[in-house]
């Protein structure tokens, strides 16, 4: 809508909020198990050094002249390099490692989810706070105009020219301005306060609203493709997870076939300290091992039962996503064209509580209405113009609502795509610097 300052409180939530953190240290965890899962498939490489050092006393020993105690002390001094090996010969390690980087795109989706959330939220919660401090403007012209009414039937029963009844309606009718008046003062301190929790700030009640609430200056395109939905981050999120459990029932299937390892170990063993380091490895060791599970109690089994369900669950709420996803479309752009025509028929209705209003207190002045016609009048002047204010707010909501709805607009490059792959090319780069920790 190329507001600056909008744009600049989008981009102030989106660094500060505190959900926002909270998500991307959801990534970084599911980061660290992705990591976590492809170490497997690399050998297991250990150093280690031993130490030791015995005394025993030998007793006893038929040699003449020899003490009838003998003691003895015994150190040795070891260092060792021991590598172990599973080989992956079905692939059960790579679908776990499949499954955890299918978790991290998710939340990578996630994360971009949120961010959209939040960006929406933030632009509805400055369309709320423009309102609110219209309506609070609405309110104090208001007590004004009341005010100057109460005046004027005070002068009139004061000459004698009006009843008591009209001047304690205008009091009455005044009173409840002014009631109205510091009710629209709290409300736009709560979303003040609300805003500024959004935005990662303290909530001081200090932050402003200027100017008016925007205009729409396009409609709804036609023919949007339906793979726009495709770009959604809670889609893709959901579309992962099914790529997750699927690897974990793969995983979980082969986990019934026979696991080979390979173990070597190469060292030296000396009675000396200095000897560990003239490089004479003259302890080693190889070996394989292959096992095969026959019997454990059901386990596996109850393992791959667990995980196709988890599976069929997961495609489930997939479908459900989906569904949900078109639902909220339909539900957006009809909201948009509904909510567009009842905010021209609020405006009209605005227009005529006006001119009625005014054509009243003439007519009252002139002694051809009663006071009542003009409360009427000035409490329905009221309610129009407080009630565009609200249905022009409602209708920046419903767009928002339909670009949350496509996942971010009306066109296919979408900023959160460009975000994931920013945010994978990030962690590549650390995954670089940490691969040999």
């Amino acid at each position: 809508m190329g507001n600056e300052d909008l744009d600049s409180l989008v981009h102030e939530a989106l660094l500060n909020n505190l959900d926002i953190m909270a998500a991307a240290a959801r990534v970084d965890a599911a980061a660290a198990l992705a990591k976590l899962a492809g170490a497997d498939l690399w050998p297991q490489a250990n150093a280690r050094f031993d130490a030791s050092k015995r005394k025993q006393n030998l007793i006893g020993i038929p040699i003449e002249g020899a003490p009838p105690v003998i003691p003895t002390t015994v150190q040795s001094f070891g260092v060792s390099l021991d590598v172990a090996w599973e080989v992956d010969l079905w692939g059960r390690i790579r679908s776990g490692q499949s499954a955890a980087l299918a978790d991290l795109e998710a939340s990578w989706a996630d994360l971009a989810a949120l961010r959209l959330s939040i960006a929406g939220q933030t632009v509805k919660a400055w369309f709320a706070l423009i309102e609110a401090r219209l309506q609070l403007e609405l309110a104090e012209e208001t007590v004004k105009s009341f005010q100057t009414s109460a005046d004027y039937v005070r002068s009139r029963y004061e000459q004698g020219v009006r009843s008591s009844l009209d001047l304690r309606l205008a009091l009455s009718n005044l009173y409840a301005a002014e009631a109205l008046l510091e009710f629209r003062r709290q409300q736009l301190d709560r979303l003040t306060r609300q805003m500024e929790i959004l935005l990662g700030r303290y909530p001081s009640g200090a932050l402003s609203s200027t100017g008016d609430l925007p205009q729409l200056d396009s409609g709804i395109p036609a023919g949007l493709p339906s793979d726009i939905l495709l770009r959604r981050p809670d889609i893709l999120a959901a579309e992962r997870r099914f790529a997750a459990a699927e690897k974990r029932v793969s995983q979980a299937r082969r986990a019934f076939f026979p696991r080979i390892t390979l173990t070597g170990s190469a060292g030296t063993l000396t009675e000396q300290l200095q000897d560990l380091v003239d490089g004479d490895f003259s302890v080693w060791s190889i070996a394989a091992g292959l096992t095969q599970p026959i019997f454990q109690g059901g386990r596996l089994l109850a393992n791959l039962d667990q995980t196709e369900a988890a599976s069929d669950q997961v495609l489930a709420q997939y479908a459900l996503s989906l569904l949900n996803a078109f639902g909220e479309v339909e539900s957006s752009i009809v909201a948009e064209e509904l909510i567009a025509r009842r905010e021209a028929n609020t405006a009209d209705a605005a227009e005529q509580s006006a001119a009625a209003r005014m054509l009243a207190e003439r007519q009252y002045a002139a002694g051809i209405v009663d006071y009542i016609t003009v409360l009427e009048t000035q409490r329905r002047d009221l309610n129009s113009q407080s009630e565009l204010l609200v249905v022009r707010r409602e209708r920046l909501d419903a767009r928002v609502n339909l670009h949350l709805a496509l996942g971010g607009g009306f066109d296919l490059n979408t900023e959160w795509k460009q975000f994931l792959d920013k945010y994978a090319e990030e962690d590549q780069d650390d995954s670089k610097t940490e691969d040999n920790r």
